[in-house]
């Protein structure tokens, strides 16, 4: 389900962090309309992980929703991660470390609650809910927001008129999400989708937009050089042909879900795999 190369991913992120916050408008409308979801669930998590945290963005937002749980988070790449940990979060900053969403340094059964706005598109979406399942509590709950695959259809659209590498990778479609929630374990997955659409004066400013979030090519069959001036003018041609009132635009489907664990029973694997554990202390 996943044809991304880790280390692009992070590198892409280490570099990106330093801009980040410049662009990340829709990231933002994203992760505050999955946080104002948080209004209609009755929980009280003690311990509550946001899976993917970037710069850090939901922290305050979830200390002051759960003033008594211990909310901590993790990013995959370090400097994310260090942009996160110096956000102060009310009185104190949050714990964040950096960690592989595919195997966090968790022991299994120890989260209340996984918030993850954003971040699941970058993953294999089986293995990390099968990671999610193992570290969360009966009566746990996962809450995210990914991409679906109707995102960046511009551009995809565009480069496919210029060369058949992946320009832009394949996003999970929510019939799919669900099944994987189902097969790892989960239970009453709810999954809608949302629509947005971001328009810009040129194909370069909502590429670079696009680099300032991270979002490069992390296909493993990118292609590996330098795209050429000749190539690059083709795709500028081809994007035109969605220009609408003077601009360009740029299309986001994002799915957003959530999935229970029920009390009473176990992950469908507890392996006992060596892993660095950080053990979970009350707030």
């Amino acid at each position: 389900m996943n044809d991304l190369s880790p280390g692009a991913i992070r590198h892409s992120f280490d570099r990106a962090a330093r801009h980040y916050d410049e662009s990340a408008v829709l990231q933002r409308a994203v992760a505050d309309e999955l946080l104002n979801r948080f209004q209609w669930l009755r929980i009280k998590p003690a311990t509550l992980l946001d899976v993917g945290t970037g710069t850090g963005y939901a922290l305050p937002h979830l200390r002051r929703r759960f003033r008594n749980a211990r909310v901590m988070a993790c990013d995959i790449a370090w400097a994310m991660a260090r942009a996160a940990r110096s956000r102060r979060v009310l009185w104190r900053p949050s714990p964040v470390w950096v960690a592989d969403a595919h195997d966090l340094p968790l022991r299994a059964q120890t989260i209340d609650c996984i918030y993850s706005s954003l971040a699941l598109q970058w993953m294999d979406a089986p293995r990390a809910f099968a990671e999610f399942r193992r570290v969360l509590r009966g009566e746990g709950l996962l809450t995210f927001a990914t991409f679906g695959p109707d995102t960046l259809r511009e551009l995809r659209a565009a480069w496919a008129e210029v060369d058949d590498r992946p320009h832009v990778h394949n996003f999970v479609d929510m019939h799919d999400l669900g099944d994987a929630l189902i097969n790892a374990g989960f239970a009453d997955p709810v999954l809608d989708i949302e629509r947005y659409t971001l328009t810009y004066e040129s194909a370069g400013a909502a590429l670079r937009d696009l680099k300032h979030i991270g979002a490069h090519n992390a296909a493993a069959a990118r292609f590996p050089g330098l795209t050429g001036k000749g190539r690059y003018r083709r795709f500028e041609q081809a994007y035109e042909k969605f220009r609408q009132s003077g601009r360009l635009p740029v299309t986001y489907e994002v799915v957003y879900g959530q999935a229970w664990v029920l009390a009473g029973v176990p992950p469908p694997s507890l392996s006992s795999t060596d892993r660095v554990v950080i053990p979970i202390r009350n707030a």
